[in-house]
C-alpha cells in the first residue's frame, strides 16, 4: 500500500517535469517568465520559427503548464505557476550556474523584431490614431 501511494505521488511529480523536460521549453519559459509574451515575441527573444514555437507552447498549454488569452490577432502566454521558475533556477544551480545568470535570462525584454503590442506600444499608437 505505501509502495503504491509513493509511485503515485512520484508519477504526479514527474509529469510537469517531463513537460519542460528540453532545452527548448526551458527558454520558452524563460523567455515568458513571470509576464507574458505571444508567439512573435517568443520567435524575436528566441530566434525559432513560429510553426516550432508553436508546437510547444501546445505541449506546455496541455500538460497544464501555461495559459493563453486572446487580444485581437494576439495570443499570449503566460505560465499557470510561476514557481517553475524557482524550480528551473534551483535545477540551474544545481548544475553549477549562478542564479543571477539565470535570473537576468527571465523577461529578458530585448526585442525591437517583435511587433505585438507589449513591444511595440508605438505601433499601438498609430494604429489607434488611423482608426480614430
Amino acid at each position: 500500500m505505501k509502495r503504491q501511494r509513493i509511485f503515485q505521488v512520484s508519477e504526479k511529480i514527474a509529469e510537469p517535469l517531463q513537460a519542460i523536460a528540453s532545452a527548448q521549453r526551458i527558454a520558452i519559459l524563460l523567455a515568458i517568465g513571470s509576464g507574458e509574451a505571444c508567439v512573435c515575441h517568443l520567435e524575436a527573444a528566441l530566434g525559432l520559427r513560429q510553426a516550432y514555437i508553436s508546437q510547444h507552447l501546445m505541449a506546455l498549454r496541455k500538460a497544464d503548464i501555461l495559459q493563453d488569452r486572446r487580444a485581437g490577432r494576439y495570443v499570449f502566454y503566460r505560465l499557470k505557476d510561476v514557481a517553475l521558475l524557482d524550480l528551473i533556477i534551483a535545477s540551474a544551480r544545481l548544475n553549477g550556474l549562478s542564479t543571477e545568470s539565470v535570473s537576468a535570462l527571465i523577461n529578458a525584454r530585448t526585442n525591437a523584431a517583435c511587433e505585438c503590442p507589449q513591444c511595440s506600444p508605438a505601433l499601438i499608437s498609430v494604429e489607434n490614431v488611423k482608426t480614430a
